[in-house]
């Protein structure tokens, strides 16, 4: 028995029933007890199981080849060397911290093949021996025959082999948002998605309607699960873009922190200073140079950003993805309930030969209904259509604390809803004509008709496909009276179905007989007229498209979805602007490298499959995007652990997804991923601020040392002065930056190039210009304060005293790398009270006398004031130059789009 496949070498589903017994070895009473057993040696336990194990070990291992840890933990062994026991501790918990929290980050997202196995029905109902009984899902194997009943999860992948009204929810799979009806008959095409395989049930889907039998084809690994589940193994999570940033960061000012101990070391020995002086100096200065509050910034400005994305409805696993979600150039989104509602609504109403719009979306009974645009009552014919189909239905509008919603069948739902926008209540209808009888709805004869008694008199209502209802019609209903259906007019009634079809809308025809009986139901009806239904676009989501296209974004849909019914959806939404409708069937002729060629004209994919969609994200971070991928279903667990953002679904999806994403929608709204977007750039240049401002400060204090040591004067700053000015730069205002608020074209720039760093040329020359002021200004100032005849204390205590003014003052510069610091400068108020707390500090420091000594500080006189605020002023006008130059583009772009722009 070849796997999946019968004798003559076709798929199952197309394999008659017999065939499939005979290729299985099975029947009717299903195998022996001992065949089974002797299977199950052979073909192991049905259940999903891990390829690959990471230890926790390795995960925690994995955190320190960070190269920022390794130098933090090198500044933490010099600093208690150097005897600054509190720095190093305080260093210590914040790299322990970091490494846990990646560790904790990282053993989690293991857990979605874990999440997978829990989707496996723990019984179900087997035939062996011919007898039924409840036989372990672990224990299944091909050719096990399987009852199917309502409320059964479908144990492993099984063709029909028997069918009464079974119809299968298989959106955890395929994404389909309606059940699926299943039966026995085979299929002729071979090639066949899954989700049109509709004689196969498969594992993990859930059966609600009707009853059923199927023989096991396959079990575990073998399976639709067990593929997803091995492609989810066999995807690498890749670093964000910040993680490589930083760790581009961390390298640079590793060799830097190197470079300085050496210089200062050599130029003080040539000087003749004692040699083991000058090393502790240099080894003090590059601790300086090291940001040693850099995790801890990050740490809290993707915690912040967690918590602004929790309010706007978007809850975040790993804190990376915070900022790399502010990168994101590419957004592939399912289209069912994240561009949707997933509420069917009747959108179109066609009867007594008029069409009408209905207004409104989803389960909310409000919208008005018109004809040619201009708003109209209901007419008696549409009225009684509506009537018809609400008396033909089961479903019931109901309200809750959380809004409208359906209780049954989100077809009948959507008849229901319009219904009630038309001033029709259920309950007054089966008040009026109560239900005595009733035909259910079948496969076969793709209808429902229920009959009703009023007035003594016997009615059925029909409702079902115009195909199947349209046949056994012989009058139509028209503002005249009834008259008869010839076939010029059922042609002309097909013709409007058709119109409906062709924009997506799924089509019900609605029917009456008059005086009928149980038997005579469904014959020489007449026709009421027909309804187009659609799951409807959210209106917040166009208005999200519209600002991805600004913001430099492409969305893209990805569906398993049929193609007129997403490309309808996508036009209404906006998306299908650029580029075209592609299926699955022409991915799997397309290799990789056309792929990649082709997805940049590809705005929808349609009847696509698991191994689909990890193609079509590879395809696009092959083309250097950073891609953002939503789902709901166990189908989009691996492209969602392959994207750069996996964003799941919290209210319609299942624990495998949401364990293999970065984030979590709690409102499943395609809107609130470009508000977590907004955020995470927000987060991104808060971190850009942190690093221009330490940098820039750290610029100042280096060069001044080193052009003191060059110059041949003596050090301008005591080693307690560089550890304050650190701490202080490295202190509050820097961790305010961290919470700045956004600047407001935010989401009016293009995503950054994932290859572009934190250190642009804007950003270096603005970083550059900020140092060499402050070492031209306090050499300077150093050098003069040394020549008027005053000792080397008050020069020191001089130009420490405007190191930190400067310091303050770029702390409201760098709030932005290219707006005005007379643009809101005050918006930051955490960043204000860090530096009233830090000017109050400082007074202290110069004026208390039991500080004055450790400080090497004097009491400034009013001139002295004067000469070091005005010193320190003029950095304010050398940074605004550099911004105009960044703002008029002379420095180069400073956001570095994208490549090729938001269509590449």
């Amino acid at each position: 028995m070849g796997e999946a496949q019968t004798p003559d070498g076709s798929r199952w589903h197309t394999a008659g029933v017999d065939a499939a017994f005979d290729a299985l070895g099975s029947g009717h009473d299903g195998l022996s007890s001992r065949e089974a057993r002797a299977r199950l040696e052979s073909y192991g336990p049905n259940e999903i199981r891990a390829t690959r194990r990471v230890s926790g070990w390795r995960i925690l291992a994995a955190q320190f080849q960070n190269v920022l840890i390794v130098i933090l933990l090198a500044a933490t062994g010099l600093s208690f060397f150097l005897g600054h026991s509190t720095e190093s501790v305080v260093i210590a918990v914040i790299v322990l911290f970091a490494v846990a929290l990646g560790f904790v980050q990282e053993f989690r997202a293991e857990r979605a093949i874990e999440a997978l196995r829990e989707l496996a029905a723990p019984v179900a109902t087997v035939v062996r021996d011919g007898r039924e009984g409840p036989v372990p899902t672990r224990a299944l194997v091909p050719g096990d025959v399987v009852l199917l009943h309502p409320g059964d999860r479908v144990p492993a992948d099984a063709r029909v082999v028997e069918s009464a009204n079974l119809m299968v929810d298989e959106a955890p799979l395929t994404g389909e948002s309606l059940p699926v009806a299943k039966h026995a008959e085979p299929l002729a095409d071979a090639d066949l998605a899954v989700a049109d395989r509709t004689n196969i049930v498969h594992a993990g889907t859930a059966v609600t309607h009707g009853r059923g039998r199927a023989v096991v084809v396959t079990t575990g690994m073998r399976t639709e699960f067990g593929r997803i589940a091995q492609l989810l193994e066999g995807v690498e999570a890749g670093r964000t873009p910040l993680q490589k940033n930083l760790d581009r960061v961390g390298a640079v000012l590793a060799r830097a922190a190197l470079a300085i101990v050496l210089v200062i070391v050599v130029l003080g020995l040539l000087r003749g200073q004692p040699w083991l002086e000058m090393l502790l100096f240099g080894i003090a200065l590059a601790v300086a140079v090291v940001p040693e509050a850099l995790p801890a910034v990050v740490t809290i400005s993707l915690a912040i950003g967690v918590q602004r994305m929790a309010r706007r409805h978007a809850l975040i696993r790993r804190l990376p993805a915070v900022e790399t979600l502010g990168s994101t150039s590419v957004i592939c989104s399912d289209k069912t309930g994240t561009l949707t509602r997933n509420e069917m609504t009747v959108r179109r109403v066609w009867a007594a030969g008029r069409t009408w719009e209905v207004g409104g979306s989803g389960y909310e009974p409000a919208g008005d209904y018109s004809v040619d645009g201009a708003a109209a009552a209901p007419s008696p014919e549409l009225t009684a259509l509506l009537a018809a189909a609400v008396l033909a239905s089961d479903a019931r509008l109901q309200q809750s604390p959380d809004g409208w919603r359906i209780a049954g069948d989100p077809t009948e739902g959507a008849l229901v809803v319009a219904a009630a926008k038309a001033g029709l209540d259920r309950e007054a209808l089966e008040a009026t004509a109560p239900r005595t009888q009733e035909i259910p709805f079948t496969s076969e004869t793709k209808r429902m008709t229920t009959l009703h008694v009023a007035q003594e008199r016997t009615t059925a209502f029909t409702k079902g496909a115009p195909e199947a209802v349209l046949g056994d019609c012989t009058g139509l209903r028209t503002a005249e009276g009834v008259v008869p259906l010839d076939e010029a007019t059922r042609e002309r009634v097909a013709e409007v179905a058709r119109a409906f079809a062709a924009d997506a809308l799924r089509v019900l025809a609605v029917a009456e007989r008059p005086d009928a009986t149980l038997a005579t139901a469904r014959h020489g009806m007449t026709l009421l007229g027909l309804a187009g239904m659609i799951d409807p676009p959210r209106p917040e989501a166009r208005a999200a498209i519209e600002v991805c296209e600004r913001a430099g974004i492409r969305p893209v849909m990805i569906t398993g979805d049929h193609p007129v019914t997403a490309a309808a959806v996508a036009r209404e939404l906006g998306l299908l602007r650029h580029g075209r409708v592609a299926v699955g069937a022409e991915l799997d002729a397309m290799d990789d490298a056309r792929l990649i060629e082709e997805v940049p004209s590809i705005d929808v994919y349609a009847r696509v499959s698991p191994a689909h969609k990890l193609r079509v994200v590879s395809a696009l971070q092959a083309r250097e995007h950073i891609v953002a991928m939503t789902g709901d279903g166990v189908n989009d667990a691996p492209a969602l652990k392959k994207a750069d953002i996996g964003v799941a679904m919290g209210q319609t999806g299942t624990d495998v997804t949401k364990e293999a994403a970065d984030m979590t929608l709690t409102d499943d709204n395609f809107a609130s991923i470009v508000a977590a977007v907004e955020e995470g750039r927000g987060v991104y240049d808060n971190i850009k601020k942190y690093l221009m401002y330490l940098l820039s400060a750290n610029i100042g204090e280096v060069g001044l040392m080193v052009g003191a040591v060059l110059a041949g004067l003596p050090l301008p700053l005591s080693a307690v002065q560089i550890l304050y000015v650190n701490l202080a730069t490295d202190g509050l205002p820097a961790l305010a930056l961290a919470v700045d608020p956004p600047e407001g074209d935010l989401m009016a720039r293009h995503p950054r190039h994932p290859r572009t760093g934190i250190f642009t040329r804007p950003v270096i020359t603005l970083m550059a210009a900020g140092g060499a002021w402050s070492t031209a200004v306090n050499l300077g100032l150093f050098a003069w304060v040394l020549s008027t005849g005053r000792g080397p204390r008050e020069a020191m205590g001089m130009v420490f005293v405007s190191l930190v003014l400067i310091e303050f003052l770029k702390a409201y510069n760098f709030r932005s790398d290219r707006h005005s610091v007379f643009d809101r400068p005050f918006a930051n108020r955490w960043l204000n009270l860090a530096l009233l707390w830090e000017a109050a500090l400082l007074c202290a420091i110069i004026y208390l006398p039991v500080l004055q000594g450790p400080f090497g500080t004097f009491g400034l006189s009013v001139t002295d004031w004067l000469v070091v605020v005005g010193l320190s002023a003029s950095l304010v006008p050398v940074l605004e130059l550099v911004k105009w130059m960044v703002r008029r583009g002379w420095l180069g772009d400073p956001d570095s789009p994208a490549p090729g722009g938001p269509h590449a």
